[in-house]
């Protein structure tokens, strides 16, 4: 039940970030708000699921993961009531705003909670249900937000949060053991640190990926670069810092890391260049669109707890490089794809694609957080969800860069070209295969530190 618990927590924290996406242009209307404007709606639960990630998860060492974990439910019910109760864009973009950082409170302390449910031996098992619900969650964005804005208003896809928020708390109220944390100070210096470097960081993207001017951007990114080397150098000085720097003193955990971001690199780019290949070129309709792309995200579910079951088993690093490699190849396969494609012939590429990356969630998910003992289990978790945000952040930005400097990609309404779309998915399939060399390589030295401890 414990699992259960966590399990909706981490589906809704994730199905949110997309479920209002088709919604937009019926908000912006009934909020009497520009389209540019609506898009904060998305942004400001992106932003604040960035940022608060890193001081959440040194919040559950302190406080204990359940008691946050908790809270963030409380949180995400309130904020939830609020969105669907917004009579004007402000708003409901800071109601978007506390969701999100309710959001990652459950974000930063699933991982945690659901490694003491486990025995040490049954980690992977832990990584396993972690990794399904991120590919439920993110399945079910645009399949509820369809269901829901075909019967009712768009303020029923936040005021459905309500119910399944509270049953999750009363689950998590009931079954999940709650166990002190550290005791120590919370080190507020660092917390804002870490709130202004990763939000400067996201600003700076994102004006980049709008083309903003480039000396807002250039202002943006290099005062992120001045905050987080204030940042990093404390962390660096603390015995027990919030950012766990300490870790990447291990090549195999910094490894793991970098798979970690690089195949979200490849999976963002692909699910943005995606759509675009099946309704530019292939002439499907954006419902056609959302079916066939769901083989991908049902693999991905249904494979992430039988690859952390493995994880248990067998080489962890080898077992992520299999994925990654299945991953790149389904990428690759997809882009040899004409206007006379079936339905079927996509949806089994598709597939593919959910395969591999199931099949290396789990067992680079298990690596990260078996890197730290179960006190810190917060620190692990937080930079697992750091190199998350960032990949996407970095998938998107690249996309942007590749359409707007096709042919067709600057003119408004005009799409991408095939060309344009090529380009994004062989990106995408290098990004795969440089996180299977990580991997490959993860695996190299684990091995050498095992021989030598022999």
């Amino acid at each position: 039940m414990a699992v259960v618990a966590t399990t909706i927590g981490t589906i809704i924290a994730i199905m949110d970030q997309t479920i209002v996406n088709t919604a937009l242009p019926t908000i912006a209307r009934d909020v009497d708000a520009t389209a540019s404007a609506s898009i904060w709606v998305i942004n400001s639960y992106q932003l604040a699921l960035t940022v608060a990630i890193v001081p959440l998860a040194s919040a559950g060492d302190i406080l204990g993961y359940a008691r946050v974990y908790r809270l963030g439910l409380i949180v995400f019910v309130v904020a939830s009531l609020a969105c669907a109760l917004a009579q004007t864009l402000d708003t409901l973009v800071i109601a978007r705003f506390v969701q999100g950082i309710s959001a990652a409170a459950m974000t930063a302390t699933t991982g945690p909670l659901l490694r003491r449910a486990f025995p040490p031996e049954m980690l992977g098992r832990a990584t396993g249900f972690t990794a399904m619900s991120v590919a439920l969650g993110a399945a079910a964005g645009p399949i509820v937000s369809g269901a829901v804005l075909s019967v009712a208003s768009w303020q029923w896809l936040f005021a459905l949060n309500v119910p399944v928020a509270t049953i999750a708390l009363v689950l998590a109220t009931l079954y999940v053991v709650p166990m002190p944390g550290t005791g120590k100070p919370f080190d507020w210096k660092s917390a804002v640190l870490s709130v202004a470097s990763f939000g400067l960081i996201a600003f700076g993207f994102d004006a980049f990926s709008h083309h903003a001017p480039l000396a807002i951007v250039a202002v943006e990114l290099g005062a992120s670069v001045l905050v987080g080397t204030v940042f990093i150098r404390r962390q660096l000085a603390l015995p027990l810092p919030m950012f766990a720097v300490d870790l990447f003193a291990r090549a195999p955990f910094t490894l793991a890391v970098f798979s970690c971001f690089a195949s979200f690199v490849a999976q963002t780019i692909a699910y943005i260049a995606l759509p675009f290949l099946f309704q530019t070129v292939l002439g499907r309709t954006p419902l056609e669109v959302g079916e066939l792309l769901l083989p991908w995200l049902l693999a991905a579910a249904a494979v992430a707890p039988f690859a952390g079951r493995l994880a248990d088993r067998f080489n962890s690093s080898r077992l992520a490089a299999i994925g990654l490699g299945i991953f790149a190849a389904g990428l690759l396969l997809s882009v040899h794809l004409d206007e006379h494609a079936a339905a079927w012939d996509i949806m089994w590429r598709m597939a593919i694609c959910g395969l591999g990356y199931g099949l290396f969630q789990s067992p680079n998910n298990r690596s990260l957080q078996n890197s730290a003992p179960r006190e810190r289990s917060g620190g692990p978790q937080a930079i697992q969800g750091v190199a998350r945000l960032t990949g996407q952040t970095s998938g998107a930005v690249l996309v942007a860069l590749i359409f707007s400097t096709a042919e067709n990609g600057a003119r408004p309404g005009s799409g991408a070209d095939a060309g344009a779309i090529a380009l994004a998915m062989a990106l995408a399939t290098a990004s795969a295969l440089l996180a299977a060399a990580a991997s490959v390589w993860r695996g190299t030295i684990t091995g050498s530190i095992r021989l030598a401890r022999a």
